[in-house]
């Protein structure tokens, strides 16, 4: 092509500026690559199904995808700038080079706001990935029991970011901080076992800004029914019911939640251990009658570490995350029909078999449906050979209530993460409400039943009240087997 003034401008094509150096070349070549890898793992992705389901599959996607993608992007710029000297050469006279980089810079210019669009898509699902329950749960397998007792809380469809990270951005950055120092700890394996609930770390977020989004303090929730049953560990299993009423009130209306967190009341507290299990110190505050009182032990070691002011995780602290012990996990399965009552002292043999140690998930998987079948072979051989199927599917339940809640390579057993509402397992409650802690004056924390519920029937066998509410019948039907 001529100019005006007869020189011949050499067009060269945009490929030639892509590899006039081995930078931009590799960069070239890692966009196409991960360009095309995305598009064909994206529609894999979401077509469902069990590849879909795969953790890593999404790291794959969401992260390590992009970040080929974008180191491409850097390359090439920078390839193109290490080869100025030879590009310039290459286009000869100045009116050659403007008239080549004009064209360039439209090439770059276009390219720049496709890749913008892309990494923009690519940024989105990578950070809307790194906040669902699949990637905190799976892809960290640090988080395997965390995951596990999530998926049978209630809590289970609500995503981890929603009750781990303050909305915002200021929560946000504070979460990615706190996850690149797990990652290192991951990596560097030097992760502490079992790892600290969030709560013993300080690094749950306020339960205000968390909690309260769905569940209003304010709220009067009343009085509420709870049917517990236990099992005796006699032959036939036989099982037994405590009926509670519940005083949760809740706002104005006192209650367990109105006592605690009703409008104007600020309890404040010091423990001297990082779980929060031993508090000898507690200061409550209600700023509507103006009462204000401090309670201490008399004689305990004195809290001199920070003041935690009371909220929900305080006692709804594995609300997500709860962890059985052996003999609430048989009786679950028990109730629930997945260990047969009708096999003699199953209740008594399945928490003695669970209650042992094992070297790993796989050795309990291995020894636990053997040891059950063997107390049945040797005690009750009848039984072991009419029931056989039954045997093998309790043994198999058994197997599984030890794997969802005891992970031996990862330091947690049997009780490691305490539950602070109630008191059977735990102190619970009884942290302070012990008739311990005592003003000056000498008023105590009380430890009244019947402030917190009232019993209408405890570890009976027929309570009548469930057979005047209509519950008798239910209850037993489930049992049968």
């Amino acid at each position: 092509m001529d100019d005006s003034s007869g020189e011949v401008i050499e067009k060269r094509p945009v490929l030639w500026f892509l590899t006039a150096h081995w930078a931009s070349v590799l960069g070239s070549a890692l966009v196409t690559i991960a360009g095309c890898s995305w598009l064909f793992l994206i529609v894999l992705h979401a077509g469902g199904g069990r590849a879909a389901s795969n953790p890593y599959l999404g790291i794959l996607i969401f992260l390590v995808i992009p970040a080929v993608f974008f180191a491409g992007l850097i390359l090439i710029p920078i390839g193109v700038w290490l080869s100025r000297r030879r590009i310039g050469l290459g286009l000869g006279t100045a009116h050659n080079r403007r008239a080549t980089f004009q064209r360039l810079a439209w090439f770059f210019g276009i390219m720049t706001v496709v890749n913008l669009a892309i990494a923009s898509q690519l940024t989105y699902r990578g950070v809307t990935y790194m906040e669902n329950t699949q990637f905190c749960g799976q892809s960290c397998h640090i988080m395997k029991p965390q995951f596990i007792a999530n998926h049978a809380s209630v809590h289970r469809s609500v995503a981890c970011v929603d009750c781990h990270v303050v909305p915002g951005a200021g929560g946000f950055i504070r979460a990615k901080m706190n996850g690149t120092r797990q990652l290192v700890e991951v990596a560097l394996n030097s992760y502490p076992r079992p790892v600290p609930p969030a709560l013993q770390s300080n690094e749950l977020a306020p339960s205000g800004e968390t909690c309260e989004q769905c569940h209003a303090r304010g709220l009067d929730i009343g009085s509420r029914l709870i049917v517990r049953s236990k099992f005796k560990d006699d032959e036939m299993n036989t099982p037994t019911w405590t009926v509670l009423m519940m005083n949760v009130g809740g706002g104005n209306a006192g209650g367990i939640h109105g006592a605690h967190m009703g409008p104007g009341v600020e309890i404040r507290y010091r423990a001297t251990d990082r779980t929060r299990q031993t508090i000898p110190w507690v200061e409550y505050r209600n700023t509507g009658t103006g009462a204000t009182r401090t309670y201490a032990v008399p004689g305990a070691k004195p809290a001199t570490g920070p003041e935690f002011v009371m909220e929900c995780a305080d006692c709804h602290n594995r609300a997500g995350h709860d962890f059985e012990q052996p003999d609430q996990a048989v009786e679950g399965a028990l109730a629930a029909g997945r260990i047969p009552i009708g096999l003699p002292f199953a209740h008594k043999v399945a928490i003695e078999i669970l209650s042992a140690d094992y070297l790993s998930d796989e050795d309990a998987i291995r020894k636990i449906p053997t040891a059950f079948a063997a107390f049945y072979a040797q005690k009750y051989p009848d039984i072991a050979a009419k029931r056989h199927a039954d045997i093998e599917s309790a043994g198999e339940t058994i197997a599984s209530l030890y794997t969802n809640n005891v992970f031996p390579d990862l330091g947690v057993k049997w009780g490691t993460y305490k539950t602070n509402l109630g008191h059977t397992d735990n102190a619970g409650c009884f942290r302070c409400h012990d008739e311990a802690h005592a003003t000056p004056e000498k008023k105590t924390i009380t430890q009244d039943c019947s402030t917190c519920h009232n019993p209408i029937a405890v570890d009976e066998t027929s309570p009548a009240v469930l057979k005047a509410l209509g519950l008798d019948q239910t209850l037993s039907k489930r049992l049968k087997q």
